[in-house]
């Protein structure tokens, strides 16, 4: 079973994608995201936040390289989320001002790896961010953002076999 959890910033669609692992012991929890290093005492709360929530039994690994983790672990897997996913890939290629065909084509070949993984996953639960509700951003990088990782949720879920949508706490099973 393969689940897309998508919704607003603090919607709750992580903690819903933990309780649906919740009583599993044995899960693998991937954080694609910028680690907590002191620099941003915001992102360092929010990760430490959701450092506490995890059962004690679950194994984190901190890697942009979600597809090895997928094929690495050897239960289910929780991946929190592809918005840092898509923003470390980004990151890492200098991409922020690549021209928009170039920065497509090292998306598309990673989301190509990402998806190829997942069809072989057995039991995986993805969070994500919905982010086309809101207003056009003004600038450059919010658009492309808003842009690439719309498509990678289009993408990802096409191999899932379910997808939530959480607004506000609630869950609606689309």
């Amino acid at each position: 079973m393969r689940i897309l959890v998508t919704g607003g910033v603090r919607s709750g669609k992580s903690r819903h994608a933990e309780g649906l692992l919740g009583e599993d012991a044995d899960v693998t929890y991937v954080a694609p995201g910028r680690r907590a290093d002191g620099s941003d005492p915001d992102w360092d709360a929010r990760v430490a936040l959701h450092r506490s929530r995890r059962p004690a039994g679950w194994s984190t690994v901190e890697t942009g390289a979600v597809e090895e983790a997928l094929r690495g672990a050897r239960g289910p897997v929780l991946v929190d989320c592809l918005g840092t996913w898509l923003t470390a890939i980004l990151d890492e290629g200098g991409l922020w001002e690549a021209a928009t065909a170039e920065i497509e084509a090292v998306v598309a070949v990673r989301l190509e790896a990402l998806c190829a993984a997942l069809v072989e996953a057995p039991r995986v639960v993805l969070v994500t961010n919905e982010v086309g509700f809101g207003v056009v951003p003004e600038h450059r990088s919010g658009r492309l953002f808003r842009d690439l990782l719309g498509t990678v949720n289009q993408r990802v879920a096409a191999v899932c076999d379910e997808v939530h949508l959480v607004v506000a706490g609630r869950v609606l099973k689309l």
